[in-house]
């Protein structure tokens, strides 16, 4: 059924929702996120989204996702599609499988497309903006009259696009002459200023549906970046109450819950807006909440009777604890903290990853393979990790050489990012500075480490998470790209001194793999203590999750390439580290020793 249909037929009490997920990028992941949508379904959105990777990077996964809640669960799903990268006759392929799946709702986004350099033109020229995607089908006798189709509004602005107010409503004015039918915006933390714009978009003549995007805070590490890639505008108000509760994950938490739930209340009450799209992160726990406490779990009444003969009986209340971990990914890593949170089973439950009750929050690579949110996106589809732009900081290296000295200016806090790093270094990796200087000066150039910490309080201002009263510690590990004679000296060394405490990962461009690990060993590296609870562990390394970020990691030194022009010094270079380095990732289970790592591999060269 096309979205605007069923807002139209809409006619409970209270406002329609929709839920927006992620394709998992493991088996295991996608297989639970069937079973946590199945849950949410209990609460009777009104329909579901379905994010896209750039270039249909995630076509197969999207497709299947949306197609089984789409035909095995009855619940009307949103299919993104968005320009990046796009190849000739992908746009035709996607809406026909759409079409076979029964899918009659599509948002058309620009997407994140590589930019800053004049170089870069979309592969199929028909697309580079959302506009583009609507148009077309909207010109087709084939697709038009099945889609109803979706496009996004910025609130705030656009955060690549800085124009003023009235381009931007031109802009969206101009989607929607060219056929589009509804709007979902920007997610925002400040439901005033959104009115206003609201306010705004109607004097423009726009009269279609307006869905407002709402994530709860899950921590406030995760708050922050996510305010910064979104530029995102917050009330002076929510910075002054979250800083007393910043380092207790559990108020933040309840903290986010309560200030999603006032957001709502403020847009809807005002009459201005019918409905909420909530962007899930593919996380379970803060939506039901939020949803329970505002009494809108019944849901639509149009849709009620088919989901419920459709899903499984609603799970009965729950008040496991929430806990979360820090874990400092540091030189050209994403250097903040990310907080991964694994849910508590009451005692006698078994697995502590069961995935009936993962709530995990957004934490990149380092969470379970098997929770749904493994590999944080960012909202509409985004990878956690990309190039996104290139920083004229970061010049424009020819030889291993200038690349060596970026890294290191980016450790001295000479330049703030990297490629692989879009924020400065935390405070945790700052406290291993001389090494990751070692390491870098000799050609290894490090993305993400930690150091080992033995028993420091939950509150520690470094290292702390989860509730008060607790204490943490973790195991060290540091990983890089390095030339294959690094990794053979290193390799050795192991073997020689590593008297069974050291575990490594190594792989290429090539797909090849050493390793010492066994195949279904999974190295817990971060874990809290807490009173009254289990042992919490949630910062994971193994194998999957190693390997699904190699070719993240070996993707990005690609998209760095593409922006300078084929056959160009610069691109070579770029290119030839590709496909020359291994990436390295090695783990010394002495967490009491916190040179033990450091040493083993200095000696190694």
């Amino acid at each position: 059924m096309k979205l605007t249909d069923k807002i139209e037929a809409h006619c409970a009490a209270h406002p329609f929702y929709t839920f927006e997920f992620f394709p998992p990028r493991t088996d295991q992941g996608f297989e639970n996120l069937i079973s946590r949508i199945s849950r949410l379904a209990t609460l009777n959105p009104i329909a579901i989204s379905v994010t896209w990777g750039a270039g249909g990077s995630t076509k197969e996964r999207s497709l299947d996702l949306a197609g089984v809640t789409q035909v095995e669960h009855g619940i009307d799903t949103i299919l993104h599609l968005t320009c990046t990268n796009l190849v000739p006759g992908l746009v035709d392929d996607v809406l026909r499988a759409a079409k076979t799946r029964g899918i009659q709702n599509i948002l058309a986004l620009r997407g994140d497309p590589p930019r800053g350099q004049e170089h870069w033109t979309p592969i199929d020229s028909r697309f580079s903006r959302g506009v583009d995607l609507v148009r077309y089908i909207r010109s087709s006798p084939e697709f038009s009259p099945h889609f109803c189709i979706g496009v996004a509004a910025y609130p705030e602005g656009h955060p690549d696009n800085q124009v003023d107010d009235e381009t931007n409503f031109d802009i969206l004015k101009e989607k929607i002459n060219a056929g589009a039918d509804f709007i979902v915006t920007q997610l925002f933390y400040d439901a005033s200023r959104f009115l206003e714009w609201l306010e705004r978009v109607r004097l423009h003549g726009i009269y279609v549906p307006i869905i407002p995007g709402v994530m709860p805070i899950q921590t406030y590490s995760s708050f922050l970046r996510v305010v910064d890639l979104c530029s995102i505008q917050i009330p002076p108000s929510i910075m002054a109450d979250l800083e007393p509760i910043r380092h207790d994950d559990q108020l933040v938490k309840e903290y986010g819950i309560q200030l999603a739930i006032d957001i709502i209340r403020k847009v809807t009450d005002s009459g201005a807006t019918r409905g909420i799209h909530f962007c899930t992160l593919n996380l379970e726990k803060s939506v039901q909440l939020v949803v329970e406490r505002l009494g809108w779990a019944g849901g639509s009444p149009i849709v009620r009777n088919r989901l419920i003969a459709d899903s499984p009986a609603p799970m009965p209340p729950r008040s496991d604890l929430v806990v979360t971990p820090t874990i400092a990914t540091t030189t050209a890593a994403v250097a903040l903290t990310f907080r991964p949170t694994v849910e508590c089973e009451p005692p006698g439950r078994g697995e502590l990853n069961n995935a009936a009750t993962w709530d995990d929050f957004p934490n990149g690579r380092f969470g379970d393979y098997k929770s749904p949110a493994f590999g944080a996106q960012d909202q509409w589809g985004g990878l956690g990790l990309s190039v996104h732009v290139v920083n004229p900081d970061w010049g424009h290296p020819e030889t291993t050489e200038e690349l060596t000295n970026l890294f290191l200016r980016y450790l001295n806090s000479q330049v703030s990012s990297t490629p692989f790093s879009s924020s400065p270094l935390s405070a945790e990796s700052q406290t291993i500075l001389p090494q990751l200087k070692a390491l870098t000066t000799k050609g290894l150039w490090t993305v993400c480490s930690q150091p080992a910490v033995d028993s420091v309080e939950s509150t520690d201002e470094a290292f702390g998470w989860g509730p008060r009263g607790g204490y943490v510690s973790q195991k060290a590990f540091v990983e890089f790209f390095a030339e294959e004679d690094a990794v053979d000296a290193i390799e050795k060394n192991i073997k020689l001194k590593g008297d069974g405490l050291v575990h490594y990962f190594a792989a290429n461009i090539l797909g090849d793999l050493r390793t010492n690990v066994p195949e279904d060993a999974r190295n817990a590296v971060t874990w809290g203590v807490f009173p009254g609870k289990e042992i919490v562990q949630t910062t994971i390394i193994e194998r999957e999750s190693f390997l699904t970020w190699k070719e993240e990691a070996f993707s990005i030194w690609a998209e760095w390439a593409s922006f300078y022009p084929p056959g160009s010094n610069k691109r070579t270079s770029l290119d030839t580290v590709r496909k020359s380095r291994w990436l390295m990732s090695i783990l010394h289970h002495d967490f009491k020793n916190s040179r033990a790592l450091w040493d083993l591999i200095e000696n190694s060269l």
